[in-house]
């Protein structure tokens, strides 16, 4: 695919943060492809998620440029971002657990009411939502769990539902962190089938420890050292060069192995 024109949804240039001194991110230039999974892996304290929180404007970045579709993005605020269709999944499962499974999605959806979060309205208001907040439920394998409890949820099946929440707002570009942290081997595998799906017609920006997971669905992979891009491209490529096994490994030994 080539690399101009409407096929980069995303693009930073020479993005750089630093916190007092200590530069966190440096000068990564980093461009994300119109309907790819694009995987960011690299050692803890890489500046991954820095390079994250740059992006959904949680921080402000010491210099460098964000452009979304060819736009500079850069000196806008979170909320501006999220509406042009920029929406971030987080480590934590954002949910609430005393509403059911149906109710996350509905509240999700109530942006599309214009009646943003506001809890006080009268139930039959929303239930013109209930079912495209199925359709949604449907997508993500949950729709026999709409009536459940979310505390009683599966963490695994809680990132579903996280991920129900997501595409509710439409999003165009989805930013997952770490989504398949702290599952179980079952989990994992339901929720890296499930981002495979949903990326079908959506682009997908995800920081993921697990290089098994990376290896089956990411197009591209961008690997961050000490805030610095040393390698990007296919799994195949990537996990065979020596600086990104050293990076990981510690020696340049044989190729990345999948399971780390």
């Amino acid at each position: 695919m080539s690399a101009s024109g409407t096929d980069v949804v995303l693009e930073t240039r020479e993005l750089a943060k630093e916190f007092k001194g200590f530069v966190a991110v440096n000068k990564v230039s980093l461009k994300v492809r119109r309907g790819q999974i694009h995987a960011l892996i690299g050692p803890n304290g890489a500046g991954k998620t820095t390079f994250f929180n740059l992006l959904t404007k949680f921080l402000p970045p010491t210099s460098g440029t964000i452009l979304y579709c060819g736009e500079d993005i850069t000196s806008e605020g979170p909320a501006q971002t999220a509406r042009r269709g920029v929406v971030r999944s987080f480590q934590i499962s954002a949910v609430f657990p005393h509403l059911s499974v149906l109710e996350n999605v509905r509240v999700a959806l109530q942006r599309s009411l214009g009646t943003s979060f506001y809890f006080w309205r009268s139930e039959k208001s929303l239930n013109r939502l209930n079912d495209r907040a199925m359709q949604l439920l449907a997508e993500v394998g949950l729709e026999e769990f709409a009536k459940a409890e979310t505390a009683d949820l599966s963490y695994g099946r809680k990132r579903a539902l996280e991920l129900a929440t997501t595409l509710a707002l439409e999003p165009e570009l989805m930013l997952l962190d770490e989504p398949t942290q702290g599952m179980g081997h079952e989990d994992v595998s339901r929720v890296t089938n499930l981002i495979k799906k949903l990326s079908a017609n959506r682009t997908v920006l995800m920081v993921e420890h697990n290089m098994k997971v990376v290896s089956l669905i990411a197009d591209t992979i961008s690997v961050l050292q000490r805030g610095s891009v040393i390698a990007e491209g296919p799994y195949a490529e990537v996990s065979r060069n020596p600086q990104v096994v050293e990076a990981y490994m510690g020696t340049t030994d044989g190729a990345l192995g999948g399971t780390h």
